[in-house]
């Protein structure tokens, strides 16, 4: 039998797919935009992976959904929490992770694991955008800027303001005024990236900091968020190509393990 696994992870904002080999290597991913369909978007994330990876669907024995729309992937035999995928995905690539921080499009997770990649606690923030992929959005859009330019030019601030707000909509106003007091933009996005660490750093105490901490989801691969989290921690943080992607790497793990005859 096959052990070719996928795993589709369908977030708030993006839907992501992982093929795994049978020696678990990545053998295709695929990222696109979640709109209204989230079914076919399930679909088409698979079908991107699958294409990557020169594999047809037949060739696939088991498929895990999981994230915010898990339970639209209907063509899965399996469905498992993002937090679980999450913290299975990060304790694989960094076998010495305890604590994975997850910033999405929506949401933002702290997870404490144990050395099998188990959830031992986690804490979450979702009732408000702030502190998430969807701030860092909003903010960009106030000072003229696409979302990927943003985490570069922060990188560049001499002196990075102070962001109080912690609401997403007064933190827009509080941008506005400070592009109309003169204050360098590169000075403002530091002060941004600086005040979603410190409501970070909130839910990581809330489950205890660890030594080795991992990075997940989208805002992961913003590279003055990485270095802000670092900063603030003192430390290093595990971030990787594939952090984007860890939910739907977990998602396929979990599938792997049922191939194998485990509990998944």
């Amino acid at each position: 039998m096959s052990e070719i696994v996928a795993g589709v992870d369908i977030g708030s904002t993006t839907a992501k797919c992982v093929v795994l080999g049978e020696d678990a290597r990545v053998l295709g991913k695929s990222l696109n935009a979640v709109g209204v369909d989230i079914v076919r978007d399930a679909e088409r994330a698979l079908d991107a992976a699958l294409a990557e990876a020169q594999i047809p669907r037949s060739e696939v024995a088991f498929i895990t959904g999981t994230g915010y729309g898990r339970y639209k992937v209907y063509f899965g035999q399996l469905v498992v929490t993002e937090i679980s995928c999450h913290a299975r995905g990060a304790s694989f690539l960094f076998p010495g992770t305890r604590l994975v921080v997850d910033i999405g499009g929506q949401d933002t997770k702290a997870i404490r694991i144990n050395d099998a990649g188990e959830v031992v606690d986690f804490a979450m923030n979702d009732k408000c955008a702030a502190g998430t992929g969807r701030f860092l959005d909003v903010c960009a859009n106030a000072l003229g800027y696409e979302v990927g330019q943003i985490g570069p030019l922060s990188l560049q601030a001499r002196h990075a303001v102070k962001v109080t707000s912690t609401c997403t909509v007064f933190a827009e106003s509080e941008v506005t005024s400070y592009v109309s007091r003169g204050k360098d933009p590169k000075d403002i996005l530091a002060g941004l990236h600086a005040s979603i660490v410190n409501r970070t750093l909130s839910l990581m105490q809330r489950v205890g900091v660890e030594p080795e901490v991992t990075f997940t989801g989208g805002v992961s691969q913003n590279a003055g968020m990485v270095h802000a989290l670092q900063h603030r921690l003192g430390r290093p943080v595990n971030v990787s190509p594939l952090s984007q992607y860890l939910g739907a790497l977990g998602a396929a793990l979990h599938g792997r393990e049922r191939v194998r005859g485990g509990a998944g």
